[in-house]
């Protein structure tokens, strides 16, 4: 079996001694399955996106080069063999004619050997002698780091289902190596944003990458520099939502989706969302996809121009929103150019140790504020249940001297095990007591719009001046626009069609609140709202009248019938 010495392939510059980056890989190489971030996809699903990237058996694919990134137990491996070994059955070529055509990586130990077997049993129920089979799947397998392992040549066919694995649950050296090697490592980026950046960087020519994973990278920050990538040398031309289907053998909560990208010019995007996972459904919504005509009205297909702009979060709703969505993003200012701030609330690190009911904090008045939380709005008004959080910062933002707060210092120091133990005191040992996130005591005195993060629709909660945020909630401020006026807008379909755009959905169809989508949203400024229409929208929001948000939002807008229609809103 093919066996990659790893300290040969990384590079010298790097690390110096290449110790702590083999002993990270070799940690991975035997992890579980959470730690390697492995999720298994049904085969109806594996052959949908072998048809999407053109790997068909009727062509000759001996003669083309496959990937898979990471083939754990073969779930897209073995049936790209089966493809393969059909079409290699209808030519007269020999055995050794196969050699170049697939080369797969995997660096679970366990996994590998699993799957080098059942590839071996598999060439051989071909017709493949023993020693051939071996030698294929010699050539074929790698065992090792497919972020870090050599590959020479290109691909025509890139597949797979990359893992999914957050950067905390990653070694700090191989973090730093894998950072070294990919500029698409940014932000907070899971490990699958790297694999498609070197699964797209070895697409040879009119290539297809066809991978379903995590939605996440094609709207949030993290996900910039990868789009960027796309958009500058490559074309997606389909992309299929997978929310709420059975596409795995288990439940995920992330948004996964299928798409297809190639090495090849700029064009239209095919759109499909949550199909009906079964063979005969899937085998003609890719005759739709791949048709080169266009799809007719009622084949549940869209199309859509310029998906990928440079680093801009892609748009992948419906064409009449598109259209409703571009123009009010030329026509109206951003939310927070005209006076709007959007905040998130506080993260303290140790909650058992700042956060306690409001009256039975036994420090100085000063340093308490009256604390809001999701379960404070969960009816769409404020019902306060009591709980206050701790304030070690002044009016100044700057942490107090614990010296002039006797009875602050006192509860600190009680719980200090805990605040001390937190990543952000063990970075700035001197600062240990303050709290992840800096609290600003104003905050808690202006009327503000409060905001859960996760939500199936828009749950925007008025806060006349007395809570703090904690961090679970994103909040809204102004100084110019009245409070109950915004909370109108921000009730209506207008709001929802911005946050729904660019927010990432997750199991269940609720969205992500968070306030890099709630800035997207577009606003005119106060000023140029009527008096009269200030007094609708106030009123609207005051008496919980949606219905009312929605139509007098509209008119503040100026949308026309077609544009309401694409909204959901009744046709004027």
């Amino acid at each position: 079996m093919a066996k990659i010495n790893l300290a040969t392939v990384l590079r010298e510059p790097s690390f110096p001694s290449l110790c702590p980056v083999t002993e990270a890989v070799d940690a991975m190489a035997n992890a579980g399955i959470e730690e390697r971030g492995a999720i298994f996809t049904r085969r109806e699903v594996v052959e949908f996106i072998l048809d999407l990237a053109g790997y068909d058996a009727t062509a000759p694919l001996y003669t083309l080069r496959l990937l898979e990134p990471s083939f754990g137990f073969g779930d897209f491996l073995l049936p790209a063999i089966d493809r393969l070994l059909v079409s290699w059955k209808s030519s007269s070529a020999a055995p050794s004619a196969l050699s170049d055509a697939i080369r797969a990586v995997e660096l679970h130990r366990a996994s590998f050997d699993r799957t080098y077997a059942l590839v071996v049993q598999k060439l051989r129920a071909a017709g493949i002698a023993l020693i051939e089979a071996e030698n294929l799947a010699d050539q074929w397998l790698i065992q090792g780091d497919f972020l870090l392992v050599p590959i020479p040549g290109e691909f025509d066919v890139v597949i797979g289902n990359p893992p999914y694995v957050r950067q905390e649950l990653i070694p700090n050296a191989l973090m730093a190596e894998y950072r070294l090697r990919y500029r698409t490592i940014y932000d907070r980026a899971d490990i699958y944003i790297p694999f498609i950046e070197r699964s797209l960087s070895l697409l040879a020519k009119d290539g297809q990458l066809g991978f379903i994973c995590a939605d996440r990278w094609m709207k949030n920050r993290y996900g910039g520099p990868l789009r960027a990538m796309v958009a500058n040398g490559f074309r997606l031309s389909i992309y299929v939502d997978m929310v709420d289907t059975p596409a795995f053998h288990q439940a995920v909560v992330a948004y996964p989706a299928i798409t297809i990208v190639g090495r090849e010019k700029p064009g239209l995007t095919r759109i499909a969302h949550r199909p009906e996972i079964s063979d005969t459904a899937l085998s003609q919504l890719s005759a739709v996809l791949r048709s080169a005509k266009a799809p007719a009205p009622d084949s549940g297909v869209k199309e859509l121009q310029a998906v990928a702009s440079g680093a801009e979060p892609w748009i992948l709703e419906s064409s009449d929103q598109f259209a409703l969505l571009r123009r009010l993003e030329s026509a109206f200012p951003l939310i927070e150019d005209v006076g709007c701030k959007v905040g998130i609330g506080v993260a303290t690190g140790a909650d058992k140790a700042f956060i306690a009911p409001f009256d039975t904090l036994n420090v100085e008045a000063s340093r308490k504020l009256p604390l809001a939380t999701t379960r404070d709005i969960l009816d769409g008004s404020v019902k306060w249940r009591g709980l206050g959080v701790v304030n070690p910062f002044g009016d100044d933002g700057k942490l107090v001297k614990l010296d002039q707060f006797p009875k602050l210092k006192r509860h600190l120091e009680a719980h200090r095990d805990q605040i001390a133990g937190r990543h952000v005191a063990q970075k700035a040992p001197a600062n240990w007591y303050r709290t992840i996130d800096r609290i600003y005591p104003g905050i808690a005195a202006k009327p503000k719009l409060l905001i859960p993060d996760i939500k199936g629709a828009a749950h925007i909660v008025y806060e006349e001046g007395t809570l703090y945020p904690h961090h679970n909630l994103y909040f809204i401020t102004s100084d110019t626009w009245e409070m109950r006026a915004l909370q109108a807008v921000l009730l209506s379909g207008i709001a929802r069609l911005f946050v729904a755009t660019y927010s990432t959905k997750m199991r269940g169809g609720y969205l992500r609140f968070q306030a890099q989508y709630l800035r997207r949203i577009r606003l005119p400024a106060w000023e140029d709202v009527a008096p009269k229409m200030r007094q609708a929208l106030k009123l609207a929001a005051e008496t919980g009248d949606v219905e009312a948000c929605n139509n007098l939002t509209f008119d503040l807008y100026g949308l026309p019938a077609l544009e309401r229609a694409a909204l959901g809103g009744a046709e004027k």
